[in-house]
């Protein structure tokens, strides 16, 4: 009964994300550079888009700041296993936040959800974790410039260490995050 009520609620759940995304999608979207934040604006959803390398900051359905990300270093289709070197795509949340001794600040996401530990399951593998929205390390030997071009994680999802300070003080635990391919 369990199982069958998980999967309405999924298929529900699916149903009504795609009437929401697809208002998303015929919005234009707001160029970095000419996307200064609101002071007011409250966000209530992150946005990755990885084909275009861009994590959206979104209040009341509007992209109100746009940053330049690094993916996994295997950046194409979703995150299947454990140690395949990919960002997951689907909806996930910010569930925790540490300083990070390597990556400086961290938002953990709430990777894998249902879908992704079922798929993962029915493969056999482990589906992995700890997929992070983070810094860049600091380091002499590799300077934060190196990184910008590169798509060089594990699987998270890596901004600039302004960008990320920025971003850590405008996100709250609890905010919807939808990683599209």
């Amino acid at each position: 009964m369990r199982v069958l009520f998980a999967l309405l609620c999924l298929a529900f759940a699916s149903v009504a994300n795609a009437a929401f995304t697809q208002t998303l999608i015929t919005r234009p979207l707001v160029p970095p550079a000419a996307s200064p934040l609101v002071p007011s604006a409250r966000v209530d959803k992150l946005l990755v888009i990885k084909s275009a390398r861009q994590l959206q900051l979104i209040s009341q359905g509007v992209p109100v700041k746009t940053y330049r990300v690094s993916l996994g270093k295997q950046p194409q289709g979703p995150k299947e296993r454990e140690g395949d070197k990919r960002t997951p795509e689907g909806l996930y949340w910010v569930d925790w936040r540490k300083v990070s001794d390597r990556y400086n600040l961290a938002l953990h996401l709430s990777y894998p959800n249902t879908r992704d530990a079922a798929k993962a399951q029915e493969a056999g593998v482990p589906p992995g974790g700890m997929i992070m929205i983070h810094g860049t390390p600091a380091s002499e030997d590799y300077p934060e410039w190196y990184f910008q071009s590169l798509d060089w994680t594990d699987g998270c999802i890596a901004l600039k260490n302004d960008d990320m300070r920025e971003v850590w003080n405008l996100v709250k635990d609890g905010t919807l995050i939808e990683i599209r391919p």
